[in-house]
């Protein structure tokens, strides 16, 4: 059987052409996709397109976007072989982070990609960046599917989802994954590196996780950062976790204001996990004087995770209802491929 693949388009700028009358740009019609890229036809699958609505500029996305995206893999499941999610890509990490834990027991290509130029331009990045998605999303090896996971694929290389970070805005290599290696690089074929890629079970049915807890913020540590900013930000009412952005191997300011008002956001039960501002690297903790106040306080190692990881895997964990204790003991954990331990 030819293998059957789902797009699902969520807006950005791989979805949009030129209009002929005007030249402003304007939503392709998904469901008509062969139409722009006639390539389609010559790979023999059955291809489908569903087009979320509304279509968002990816700037706009919340997890409402992520329960709908959920909600169609969930409902399109038995009937598709793979799916490529078209997404901006400003959130694209964050997307594709909140997605990986989302679907738990993933045993089938979910492939987000993009392009830095629409689509329906001459030099778009967008055609190769999809088509090859489709091929990845449809590859098998033995029978069985080779990447049975979330993640991103750009300019000729797959990444994990949850190891993806957007680094730049003006190049086609938008995305890198500093702290995993790449799952496949795609030349005149397409290489897959199997002894990275996440193995499959395939006796255990889709899981889908709809209960997330937004009540997060992101905090990054800068020269200068006043008390007052930090006491504001642990004073939000419900917050209930703090993704700690440090300085370099998981470092911050050692003054005691610093450190007491971390102190009483962990005694007010807020969870604060440590991850670098550095795109490579991991969190030491207690590796220099500066995180070692923080480390006996309780603030949790993030390890090698990206932010994108981290708030969407708190925002996961705090959403299942689990204890204070075991969200400590899960951030911990490897649950998805999104840290090293």
């Amino acid at each position: 059987m030819n293998p059957r693949i789902l797009i699902i388009y969520t807006g950005g700028t791989i979805g949009m052409v030129q209009r002929p009358d005007d030249g402003s740009l304007a939503p392709v019609n998904f469901e008509e996709l062969s139409n722009e890229i006639p390539m389609l036809n010559k790979f023999g699958y059955k291809i489908n397109a569903i087009t979320l609505s509304p279509i968002i500029d990816s700037s706009n996305i919340t997890p409402e976007l992520w329960f709908k995206l959920a909600e169609t893999i969930e409902n399109n499941y038995e009937v598709y072989d793979g799916f490529v999610v078209l997404h901006g890509t400003d959130t694209m990490a964050y997307t594709a982070s909140a997605l990986s834990f989302m679907l738990e027991n993933l045993n089938k290509p979910v492939i987000f990609t993009g392009s830095q130029l629409p689509i329906g331009t001459l030099r778009t990045d967008g055609k190769e960046n999809l088509l090859t998605s489709i091929e990845i999303a449809a590859a098998v090896k033995k029978g069985k599917c080779i990447v049975p996971e979330v993640c991103i694929y750009f300019n000729s290389k797959l990444f994990r989802g949850n190891r993806s970070s957007k680094i730049d805005s003006a190049q086609f290599r938008a995305f890198e994954s500093k702290n995993y290696p790449p799952l496949a690089k795609a030349g005149v074929e397409i290489n897959y590196s199997c002894e990275y890629i996440r193995k499959a079970n395939n006796d255990t049915p889709l899981k889908v996780n709809y209960k997330l807890n937004t009540n997060v913020v992101i905090l990054k540590i800068f020269p200068g950062i006043q008390p007052l900013v930090v006491e504001s930000i642990i004073d939000i009412p419900d917050l209930k976790g703090i993704v700690l952005e440090s300085f370099g191997s998981g470092n911050v300011p050692e003054f005691d204001w610093f450190t007491q008002l971390i102190n009483k956001a962990i005694n007010k039960g807020i969870i604060v996990v440590n991850v670098s501002q550095c795109a490579g690297g991991k969190v030491q903790m207690g590796l220099y004087h500066t995180s070692k106040d923080i480390q006996k306080v309780g603030v949790v190692s993030g390890y090698d995770m990206t932010s994108e990881a981290a708030i969407s895997k708190i925002m996961f964990l705090l959403g299942q209802g689990y204890t204070y204790n075991k969200v400590i003991k899960y951030l911990n954990t490897n649950i998805q491929g999104e840290i090293s331990l």
